[in-house]
């Protein structure tokens, strides 16, 4: 690998090189900082590029390393972070005109802890307005942001800027959200890795105003599941500012075969036959890794899922846009309707929904008692054009995991037959991130996907 290449790197081998002497943060940003200008002009990846910033972070990094002081092993390892994630002086725009312009003041508590450890931030990832509803990215305020592996389509939201950074390239790691399956989509579109922890994890302090109560979980998206392990490593541990942080450490779980059920459809939501075909291989890995897989049907009632969902999103966009005067002249169309139902709501609206979840959790509970894990697609369609919405059916599969805080994690399974990514999407009980994180690990290893990369465009390419 020439160093021109460098940007090619995974975040632990790049920790390895630093280690070794074999090259320095100033050299990798500096690499990446050069792809990700051949790279932006066709995927928009970037709300806001912080190039200069990331080339003078990498220079303290590297004379860090040559006076043997990094902060961390990933000191001078680069990363993007979504644009709803606060990064102090730069913009925070939450993909909304409404917001356009507003800069961060401080750093959200998982930023803050990256930047002890001398990870390097390279700028913000586009993102869905207000993270919510449209299943793509493509926003009034920075356009459209497009899939690596085939520009003409979506990458998923709403992380899905860095999902495209990270598939093409622009950094090993991203920092991102997960309040419906904002990370574990474009991580299945984008042959990625994407982690949502249980609730409680990475906790959330300094961030923005929180719409979507206590599902929304900031989350590492990866190229493999070691960088995301880094990733979470780095951001995860109580803070007694978050009350809901006071985990206990996560168990690595039973030393033994897993018991893993297959839930190919949820209720008679239609799934599209490649994802079908493509999970059904991975149930079958997952077989011949000596696990017990048995399908079965979802262990919760989907509808009471899908009749709930749509309350806390509605109602909190409701409340978000209260007193912005003028949001209705800048935001996209599908939002003033979602406020007026959101406005419809009372309390006992609320509640009611908040009581179903629990409701949920329980029954997911029981489910765990004689189930390890839970297996099924990540969504339920292949990609569409990029600034189309997501049709109905491409939701139905990853919110679960966030009303009722347990962990989930995408991962690479085979493509499609037209050569596009298809993700499948493994669900733990509550606290059990390390066994989603062990099983991971054991399938990258038996079926690595690390050679299945989007082609890059030439290096002329502007």
């Amino acid at each position: 690998m020439t160093s021109t290449e460098l940007w090619r790197r995974s975040a632990r081998a790049l920790a390895s090189a630093y280690a070794e002497g074999s090259t320095t943060p100033a050299e990798v940003v500096g690499s990446v900082i050069e792809h990700a200008a051949r790279v932006d002009e066709r995927l928009n990846v970037f709300a806001h590029r912080a190039f200069d910033a990331a080339r003078a972070q990498a220079e303290q990094s590297t004379l860090r390393w040559r006076r043997g002081e990094p902060l961390s092993p990933y000191d001078g390892v680069p990363l993007t972070v979504k644009d709803n994630i606060p990064v102090a002086g730069m913009p925070c725009e939450w993909g909304s005109r409404v917001f356009e312009g507003r800069v961060a003041p401080r750093d959200e508590l998982c930023v803050a802890r990256l930047r002890e450890r001398g990870w390097v931030v390279l700028g913000k990832t586009n993102v869905s307005e207000f993270t919510l509803g449209r299943g793509n990215v493509s926003t009034r305020l920075h356009g459209t942001t497009r899939n690596p592996w085939d520009p003409a389509l979506t990458t998923g939201a709403s992380t899905g800027g860095g999902a495209a950074a990270v598939a093409s390239g622009v950094g090993p790691v991203a920092l991102g959200t997960d309040g419906g399956g904002s990370i574990r989509w474009p991580a299945g579109y984008c042959g990625l890795v994407g982690l949502k922890p249980s609730v409680g994890r990475v906790p959330r302090v300094d961030g923005l105003p929180v719409v979507l109560h206590d599902f929304e979980v900031a989350a590492p998206l990866a190229r493999s599941v070691a960088d995301v392990e880094a990733l979470l490593d780095a951001i995860a541990g109580p803070d007694p500012r978050d009350r809901a942080s006071h985990l206990t450490p996560a168990a690595a779980g039973p030393d033994r075969p897993l018991r893993i059920r297959y839930v190919p459809q949820f209720g008679e939501h239609p799934v599209d036959p490649e994802i079908t075909a493509s999970v059904d291989v991975v149930a079958d890995r997952l077989r011949a890794l000596g696990h017990q897989v048995d399908a079965g049907p979802a262990p919760h009632d989907v509808a009471t899922f899908d009749a709930h969902w749509p309350t806390v999103g509605t109602a909190g966009l409701a409340w978000l846009l209260r007193g912005h005067d003028g949001w209705r002249d800048v935001v996209a169309d599908i939002y003033p309707p979602m406020v007026a139902h959101g406005e419809s709501l009372s309390a006992v609206d609320y509640v009611a929904a908040l009581t179903a979840f629990r409701g949920l959790h329980l029954e997911l509970a029981d489910c765990f008692r004689t189930t390890d894990l839970l297996l099924t697609p990540v969504a339920g369609a292949m990609p569409w054009p990029a600034d189309q919405l997501a049709p109905p059916h491409q939701r139905v599969f990853t919110g679960i995991a966030n009303a009722t805080g347990v962990p989930a994690i995408s991962l690479p399974g085979p493509h499609s037959p037209a050569g596009l990514p298809i993700g499948f999407q493994l669900i733990a009980a509550f606290g059990a991130d390390r066994l989603l994180l062990r099983l991971a690990a054991q399938y990258e290893q038996a079926y690595p996907w690390a050679d299945r990369r989007p082609v890059p465009p030439p290096k002329d390419t502007p």
